[in-house]
């Protein structure tokens, strides 16, 4: 995954004028909208498999992921300020949260590869595993997901983006009620059944 958007004024013909500073913004903060914002967003859990580099605006959205999982010879590289730039794509929030402003600061001012086991340490990265157990491994953490009740996961994600965002009573308010809701579904009353039956529920999203 390469460098971010903005950046992409470098590759202008010599002689053609730049595009209005208000123009150019409008188009990359509607690309970073649909891609990062995108993956935040999105009401299913995402998984970013990384085996290698995750660069420039690519850190941003695997940042922008619900997990990572990398190889050994993963890494994250911001790379905004050996071109210059200041970053994109959402990467200066993500990576704040995942790991407080001053590491966030000291790795884009730095601009200092994150080998995959300083990542996992920082919680960039959820797991790494061997570069060929990657595909097998993100598989494998997917279909455990997807067997998962999906009402719920819902929720779940969208109580956890919330903590991110909000102050803890608005917080507590939007769990009881989305306890409450996942309470009426007819996946709660499956994984009640299963467990006086002893078996592995079927969740169907209902």
């Amino acid at each position: 995954m390469g460098a971010g958007g903005g950046g992409r004024a470098r590759g202008r013909a010599p002689g053609v004028p730049a595009q209005p500073v208000d123009d150019r913004t409008r188009r990359l903060q509607h690309r970073q909208h649909t891609r990062t914002l995108g993956l935040f967003d999105v009401t299913k859990p995402t998984i970013a498999a990384l085996p290698g580099a995750a660069a420039g605006a690519g850190m941003s959205i695997a940042l922008a992921c619900d997990m990572r999982i990398g190889g050994t010879s993963a890494f994250f590289a911001p790379g905004f300020g050996a071109i210059g730039l200041s970053g994109d794509y959402g990467g200066s929030w993500l990576l704040t949260r995942l790991v407080g402003p001053a590491r966030a600061k000291q790795i884009y001012f730095g601009g200092a590869r994150v080998q995959s086991d300083e990542a996992l340490a920082l919680g960039m990265l959820n797991e790494v595993v061997a570069d060929a157990d990657l595909q097998a491994r993100t598989m494998a953490l997917a279909r455990q997901i997807a067997d998962g009740p999906p009402i719920a996961i819902r929720y779940m994600k969208q109580n956890i983006n919330r903590a991110t965002q909000a102050d803890f009573r608005t917080c507590l308010d939007w769990e009881a009620d989305r306890t409450v809701r996942s309470a009426r579904t007819e996946d709660h009353a499956e994984a009640v059944r299963a467990f006086i039956d002893k078996r592995p529920a079927v969740f169907r999203g209902k």
